[in-house]
């Protein structure tokens, strides 16, 4: 099998799907109030059991095997970086450094962050830095729903605060995402092509390396 022959996700939808926006109003006009799962709430715990309360706080939600949560951990020492998956699997696969050499200002937790969001922001924490990498998207013009922008958990994550990076192979993915968050802040939020010669994630690599342009929105929520 070789290497780099990823695909890019393939949809009829070629733009910001058409309902985006009315869903985004109604999830803004009506919170979310799924019951929070307790193993949820004891992961948010174990989250912050080894951050001293002063350290600005970091985010790599959706870490899957780690490697991203790692890199940040190491470039910004002076942070506290939870890195968070739905899956032990992925969480507790090999990493790319002995653990010895692991960074001691990271944490690896597994929960969902449908309810992880919520519970940092019920805290009312803030991050300085949150990161949505890749992937998530569900490219069928069915699946709007499960594409985080147009989920009911959205509004959680500008409440957050900090400067938020969604990265992805899918242009289509980070256009909703901007759109969303603009109907949500009330200004403009760009995104574009970016390169990335060190590669953040796995699934970065594979991409880059199969000769895929990459998307990416930055932007800074408290400003």
């Amino acid at each position: 099998m070789s290497y780099a022959n990823s695909r890019i996700p393939t949809s009829a939808q070629q733009g910001v799907h058409e309902q985006l926006a009315a869903r985004v109003r109604t999830h803004l006009a009506h919170p979310f109030k799924k019951p929070i799962a307790d193993y949820n709430r004891a992961a948010c715990a174990a989250a912050l059991a080894g951050w001293d309360g002063r350290a600005p706080l970091i985010l790599d939600a959706g870490c899957g095997v780690g490697h991203s949560t790692i890199e940040l951990a190491r470039a910004c020492p002076e942070h506290w970086v939870i890195g968070v998956d739905q899956s032990e699997d992925r969480l507790q696969r090999r990493k790319p450094y002995p653990a010895a050499l692991l960074p001691t200002n990271m944490v690896f937790v597994r929960a969902d962050l449908v309810d992880f969001w919520r519970l940092l922001a019920d805290a009312g924490l803030r991050l300085a830095r949150h990161y949505i990498l890749y992937p998530n998207p569900w490219p069928k013009i069915g699946h709007l729903g499960r594409r985080w922008p147009a989920h009911p958990v959205f509004p959680y994550i500008p409440q957050l605060g900090g400067v938020l990076e969604c990265r992805s192979n899918w242009p289509v993915y980070v256009a909703e995402f901007a759109a969303a968050l603009e109907l949500v802040l009330g200004r403009t939020v760009a995104w574009g092509e970016f390169l990335a010669p060190q590669a953040l994630t796995p699934f970065e690599r594979k991409y880059r390396d199969s000769g895929q342009t990459l998307y990416r929105l930055v932007v800074d929520l408290d400003g």
